[in-house]
């Protein structure tokens, strides 16, 4: 970040299309040097739930310009499904409740009813990576794109390296590379043209989310509306974090521009601190759903490498071991060198913060097993679902019956008040009832 921002500053690093060896050397030192070091965050101005009034009119204002095709939509997907024992990009992977249809699906219905509300058809953007673009287009391609415009836009990769900074190998004389981070994203569209393309046809906002949270609220009005009520250039969805070392950048004001410190570079004694009310004081947690204004991407497109900077990630990563053996290590065994697309944030002057549900909007799929995993996450869509109808008062299964919802037809509880019929035990395919047991 830059030095405008003094106090929670973060050297840039040089770009590096080729990381020759000195400039890899530095890009390492450099993000090791920023993890556990954070300091100086204020909590940050949030608008919470009971600002009514003004979600209402961030809403309408919403409504307006995805009634206006002013709208795109990109999802975050060039990670593998390897740690969920999954063979394929981890879009790919079976997670409805019921009927197993899988990430990528699943979002796609949430897309269609969009496009039906709103009479519009929203382009979809998919970031893929090295490691997953051919797979995801030719998923895509076997299920016709489910129907709607899809664009495929791939990410660079960077290097991996050892603990000690040292580069990993891939294969003799190759090194191990990794996606670039989401952060990866904004060179990855410019390049593309894809960000000159949505401006031409009059595409006023990108609305953007990572493939793995189940519950995300694609394309949602009252985020979009914000960068017109508010004439932000980004406005981000933030929930009320767990615990102080949850896995989640923590939000913050710093030097009055809005910054996300993710968990392994923010100081411990700043994340457990406390408010008066015993809460935690830097209580907001960026759950990766953005709204970006296309002009102020646009603008800073060209200075993408020098804007976000490469990060230190843990990670178990395959390579060549010491006696030149391929090995793929369950633990971390070095870093993967990621961009962060939340490091925009310090250059908007008006940057939002939108408190969200954490049980309507927010269950990742990043472990196999446990907290954050499959099972976790069809736990917390059966519960969702069950909310919405009950809502509406439908008659619902007992528990011990899986529900899943065709997310087409109802994304919501006003979705499903508005159907003939009130009977979940007999509303298929809309309503698909299984086996419980989620798992």
């Amino acid at each position: 970040m830059s030095s405008r921002y003094p106090g929670c500053a973060a050297a840039r690093d040089p770009a590096a299309p080729g990381l020759d060896p000195a400039a890899l050397g530095e890009i390492v030192t450099r993000a090791l040097a920023r993890r556990g070091i954070r300091r100086g965050l204020a909590p940050a101005p949030v608008l919470g739930f009971a600002e009514t009034g003004e979600r209402a009119r961030a809403r309408e204002a919403g409504e307006a310009m995805l009634a206006a095709g002013q709208v795109a939509t990109l999802v975050v997907a060039g990670g593998q499904g390897s740690r969920l024992g999954h063979a394929g990009p981890k879009g790919t992977f079976p997670l409805g409740p019921v009927s197993g249809r899988s990430l990528f699906e699943l979002q796609a219905q949430k897309l269609a009813r969009l496009g039906r509300r709103f009479g519009r058809t929203l382009p979809w953007i998919v970031l893929t990576s090295t490691g997953t673009d051919a797979a995801t287009r030719a998923f895509f391609a076997r299920h016709a794109d489910f129907g709607h415009e899809v664009s495929f836009v791939r990410q660079r990769e960077a290097p991996c390296v050892d603990f000690s900074g040292r580069p990993l190998l891939a294969a003799p004389g190759r090194r191990a590379t990794a996606p670039d981070g989401h952060g990866g994203m904004l060179r990855a569209l410019a390049d593309a043209g894809v960000l000159d393309r949505l401006a031409a046809r009059g595409v006023r906002a990108l609305a953007y989310h990572q493939v793995d949270n189940a519950l995300v609220r694609m394309a949602d009005p009252i985020l979009l509306g914000l960068l017109a009520t508010r004439g932000a250039e980004v406005a981000t969805k933030v929930v009320r974090k767990a615990r102080p070392a949850e896995r989640l950048g923590t939000v913050g004001l710093c030097a009055g521009r809005i910054h996300v410190i993710e968990y392994t570079e923010l100081a411990p004694e700043e994340a457990e601190a406390r408010a008066a009310d015993g809460g935690l004081r830097l209580w907001a947690g960026s759950i990766g759903v953005h709204a970006f204004a296309l002009d102020w991407l646009s603008r800073l497109a060209p200075r993408a490498d020098e804007l976000l900077p490469f990060h230190a990630s843990p990670k178990p990563i395959p390579c060549l071991d010491a006696s030149g053996h391929a090995v793929a290590p369950r633990e971390p065994n070095g870093y993967k060198l990621e961009r962060f697309v939340f490091d925009l944030l310090p250059e908007a002057r008006t940057a939002v913060m939108l408190e969200a549900a954490r049980e309507e909007e927010y269950a990742p799929v990043k472990n196999a097993n446990g907290g954050e995993s499959p099972a976790s996450a069809r736990r917390a869509l059966d519960a969702c679902a069950r909310r919405w109808l009950a809502a509406a008062h439908w008659v619902l299964p007992p528990d011990s019956v899986a529900l899943e919802l065709d997310h087409s037809v109802i994304d919501g509880p006003d979705d499903a008040a508005s159907l003939p019929f009130r009977d979940a035990t007999a509303a298929g395919p809309v309503v698909r009832l299984g086996p419980g047991g989620l798992t």
